[in-house]
């Protein structure tokens, strides 16, 4: 049986394009190579190598824990990687896991100062039940710096000076106490800048341990506990009389806090 007969335009079709298949196949041949490229050259020149890994990666990797420091040479100009992970290059790179100094041993009033400045911090900060409040606390539960290294010291220091800049009037009180309300209302009334701090401490989780080392760093028998400069003004006697005669007004000054410095100021437009 014969085949039927080509038409004329079919005909000058086929002559007008004789390479669009070839250059068809030919595009997919091309983009199939570059992608076969990319491939290679991401998993064998791109990739970070294990050596050129962040410290703790390499650490790990080698099963050395984290008690000992460890002399990790430098592949920089042997092994290929990405400039992501290149580390600076040198001879020998030292690479500290762990502190070995002396833990720093606080004064009680250190102690004082970085306990208030762990409860100001954060409003969830608490102290854990299992602190002993008759002995000197662990430095490292209250403070955010590595309490072992040569520094830590001199940034214990800082922290003191620093606190009760920011902080001048702390007051430790219980909520349903009647010379607690009235400590309260006095210093309200002086309408200090910037305000007291002050902390509800029977409304506390940690008011188990938080009161008995409060009494152990200020030599307090009962709250409210009243600190201006970091001091503690004393007994609740003793704020009455001080109130009384002008004297807590003028430690309060000299503490940093401006009285009246709250109010505002009413005029005219």
């Amino acid at each position: 049986m014969a085949s039927p007969p080509l038409s004329i335009s079919s005909v000058l079709h086929t002559l007008q394009n004789p390479r669009k298949p070839r250059l068809k196949y030919r595009t997919t041949f091309i983009a199939l190579f570059g992608l076969i490229f990319l491939s290679c050259y991401i998993f064998f020149v791109a990739r970070p190598s294990l050596d050129l890994a962040p410290i703790a990666l390499r650490a790990d990797a080698r099963g050395l824990g984290d008690q000992h420091a460890v002399n990790v040479p430098d592949n920089d100009s042997n092994t290929p990687s990405s400039r992501l992970f290149r580390l600076p290059p040198t001879p020998h790179r030292k690479v500290p896991i762990a502190s070995k100094g002396p833990q720093v041993k606080l004064s009680p009033e250190q102690e004082l100062a970085a306990v208030s400045r762990f409860l100001a911090s954060l409003q969830q900060n608490s102290i854990p039940h299992s602190v002993d409040p008759s002995k000197p606390i662990d430095p490292q539960l209250v403070l955010d710096f590595d309490t072992r290294s040569a520094r830590a010291a001199d940034e214990v220091n800082q922290i003191v000076e620093e606190v009760w800049t920011r902080y001048p009037v702390m007051l430790f009180t219980k909520l349903h106490s009647a010379n607690s309300r009235e400590i309260r209302f006095m210093l309200a009334n002086m309408n200090l800048r910037p305000a007291p701090e002050v902390f509800e401490v029977d409304q506390r989780q940690d008011a188990e341990v938080l009161t008995p080392l409060l009494h152990r760093l200020t030599s307090s028998t009962e709250l409210p506990i009243l600190l201006v400069g970091g001091k503690p003004v004393g007994s609740m006697e003793d704020m009455r009389q001080l109130h009384e005669s002008g004297e807590l007004q003028k430690m309060i000054t000299d503490a940093g806090a401006v009285i009246d410095g709250a109010k505002k100021k009413k005029g005219r437009k």
